[in-house]
């Protein structure tokens, strides 16, 4: 191995000596306490750990970047305290995640340490969006992501990596090429000669480099990161190195040659660099020995102080409580009151109002919060020249410009990510799914990461995703299903769907507002059909609130989106009949007391929705009402849904599929019960 010191003092030689050793000597001390079972899993970067540390040392400390398992280096680097580390590792509450993550599943603002998860491929993105608000911001800064070489078969590196090339973005894509993913060889994950090869493909730079040899991964990054930043390009850097241990410490080694193991000894990076340093005079023998022994009375220190932590106390109001991120307090937004926009007659000091339709509600609520916010990032496919496939943020480009209205590649995944990452950076950011439908192909960045976040360790998600959902255009399956009830199963997300044109522009200011990630749903057929008045000014209808869309004693209809309209027709179609009607408005959280004061109103609740009938919201209102309002109920809780087929495109078979088909049937049943 050879080494260059590249005129590097030897102050900063034997602080790198530093940096490699001690993740090695901590890795040392897991794994010994993993066999006294004080562990429970452990996921190891022997052999490895030139990348982690180098890489490090060579990004400023407030720049980004995204680890995976194997790179502890990262964590030592950016001088996390060790003994909370080690109460993470442990599962303490006073780790990095109050004991909800393993190992590396966590991250720090602070340490501008990004948590990855097991999915490993969505962590690329990420960084594209960290990338992004340093270009939007003008700092020369980059971002940092790794990649195992088994990442890069999934689809998530392709789409990073194309999206990072599409917007010029100041990013690097390490990939750690150890030769398996957990027990899959190289020759088994891919044909190319090289993986840096790929890098020709998406129009990028690229280079392959020793993984064991610190100095070169720590001169390369370093010249990785000022062409990053001369221009705003990314780099993809190929390292080559192995890992000594199993995937994770169960996993064993038995796949693996016992000749690789022989052969990868010889190249470790710790022993190698330590046997370079002495052979420069650096440093004396009795130098190392000094050094280590300092290391291993630190270690010892800080797991000694990790074990005073307190045992865990299980404290449910506090588990529920960190789902959500609260949103901060003195914002200047104006919120209207939803009983006074709804059900009264507007006050002088309200006005003035205009007709809009649907569309140009959720227009405008975007439009003023794009004013409202100078830091808020439109995405999607086709939403900037052309305004969207339904034309909602036309012009919306020639007024805020392409920097902050996006057109983006068709890479649902990566965008979501990335909107993930402008969040790291205090950017807010909403997505545009072409059609809710598409939101399977970005499903594992929003559910396990936008989701989670928050409550794996405490960073928050401050996206709103766009969904135009919903049938009776005649779109088929793939342009018309109604998938709410996926993402309303889902904690740390929230779920709002609104009817009418005025909650149509306050919930998209809400969901802009607030920090949370926000699954906001928009009726396709209700676009351009559906005309109300709506306030001028900027405001919010209260996410979590459901409306009371008319008095009635007869029955209730607990509905949402289209179906409020359906009911509202068959109300109006029959007056003899004295419905209650709710619209739930927001599906996750949903309002429990307005529910409540619904079912007690009348004793009989029919649960309208287009979705489906199993798996629906409908099962679940109807559960919690069976639960909590039993002794209200003059009859069963009734459901009107959807059948439970694909919807299908021929119109006379979508109006047999919707739920409306079937509603005046399932009233009377109700009703006559």
């Amino acid at each position: 191995m050879n080494f260059s010191d590249k005129g590097l003092t030897t102050e900063k030689l034997i602080d790198l000596y530093k940096s490699i050793l001690l993740p090695r000597m901590i890795e040392e001390k897991m794994l010994l306490l993993l066999r006294q079972g004080k562990i429970s899993k452990w996921f190891s970067g022997i052999g490895q750990e030139a990348i982690s540390v180098g890489a490090t040392a060579a990004m400023n400390p407030d720049e980004w970047i995204m680890p995976l398992h194997r790179n502890l280096g990262v964590f030592t680097g950016r001088n996390m305290p060790l003994s909370k580390l080690f109460m993470q590792w442990q599962g303490n509450k006073e780790g990095y995640s109050k004991g909800r993550e393993r190992s590396f599943h966590f991250g720090s603002k602070e340490h501008f340490v990004c948590g990855m998860i097991s999915h490993l491929g969505p962590q690329l993105a990420i960084a594209d969006g960290v990338a992004l608000a340093y270009k939007l911001k003008n700092q020369q800064k980059v971002s940092l992501a790794f990649s195992g070489d088994g990442g890069t078969s999934e689809g998530d590196f392709h789409e990073a990596l194309n999206t990072a090339a599409v917007w010029d973005l100041p990013v690097i894509f390490i990939i750690e090429n150890n030769g398996y993913g957990l027990s899959t060889p190289v020759n088994e994950q891919y044909r190319c000669e090289n993986l840096v090869d790929k890098a020709r493909g998406y129009g990028m730079e690229g280079i392959r480099i020793d993984g064991n040899n610190l100095l070169e991964v720590y001169d390369t990054i370093k010249g990785v990161r000022d062409y990053c930043i001369k221009n705003q390009k990314p780099y993809l850097v190929e390292c080559m190195t192995f890992r000594m241990r199993g995937h994770e410490e169960a996993s064993g080694v038995k796949y693996v040659p016992p000749e690789m193991f022989t052969e990868w000894e010889k190249k470790d990076p710790v022993k190698n660099y330590e046997a370079w340093l002495l052979a420069q005079n650096i440093f004396m023998q009795k130098d190392i020995d000094k050094i280590k022994a300092d290391t291993k009375i630190f270690i010892d220190s800080e797991l000694a102080e990790a074990y005073k932590a307190d045992k865990m106390v299980v404290n449910t109001a506090e588990e529920v409580a960190d789902v959500y991120k609260m949103a901060d307090v003195g914002s200047e937004v104006k919120v209207l009151v939803n009983s006074i926009l709804q059900t009264n007659p507007q006050p002088a000091t309200l006005k003035p109002v205009t007709d809009k339709k649907f569309i140009n509600a959720i227009s405008d609520g975007l439009r003023q919060s794009m004013k409202q916010h100078n830091n808020l990032i439109l995405m999607g496919q086709d939403i900037a020249e052309y305004g969207g496939a339904f034309k909602v943020t036309e012009g919306f480009v020639n007024e805020f410009g392409k920097g902050r209205v996006r057109n983006t590649p068709l890479c649902e995944s990566a965008i979501v990510g990335a909107a993930l990452g402008l969040s790291l950076e205090g950017y807010k950011a909403v997505m545009e799914m072409q059609f809710a439908d598409f939101a399977t192909v970005g499903f594992n960045q929003i559910i396990n990461n936008l989701a989670k976040i928050h409550y794996r360790w405490g960073q928050n998600a401050d996206v709103v995703i766009r969904m135009p959902t919903g049938g009776g255009v005649g779109a088929g399956p793939f342009h018309s299903q109604s998938n709410e009830a996926w993402f309303a199963h889902t904690p740390g997300l929230k779920v709002v769907y609104p009817s009418t044109p005025e909650d149509a522009k306050g919930l998209m200011i809400a969901a802009i507002n607030d920090p949370n990630p926000v699954m906001y749903f928009e009726h396709k057929a209700l676009y351009r059909s559906v005309t109300g008045s709506v306030p001028d000014e900027y405001y919010e209808i209260e996410i979590g609130k459901a409306r009371q869309v008319q008095h009635g004693d007869d029955v209730t209809i607990i509905t949402y989106g289209a179906g409020v309209h359906w009911a509202t027709e068959y109300a109006e179609k029959n007056k003899k009949i004295s419905i209650e009607i709710l619209d739930l408005r927001t599906l996750l959280p949903l309002d429990y007391k307005a529910i409540k004061e619904a079912t007690e109103k009348t004793g009989k609740v029919l649960i309208l929705h287009e979705d489906s009938l199993t798996g629906g919201i409908g099962g679940e209102v109807a559960a919690w009402i069976g639960e909590n309002c039993f002794d209200k109920l003059d009859a069963p809780v009734m459901r009107c849904a959807s059948l439970d087929t694909a919807i299908p495109f021929n119109l006379d078979l979508e109006k047999n599929f919707m739920a409306y088909s079937r509603l005046g049937k399932t009233l009377e049943l109700l009703i006559n019960y």
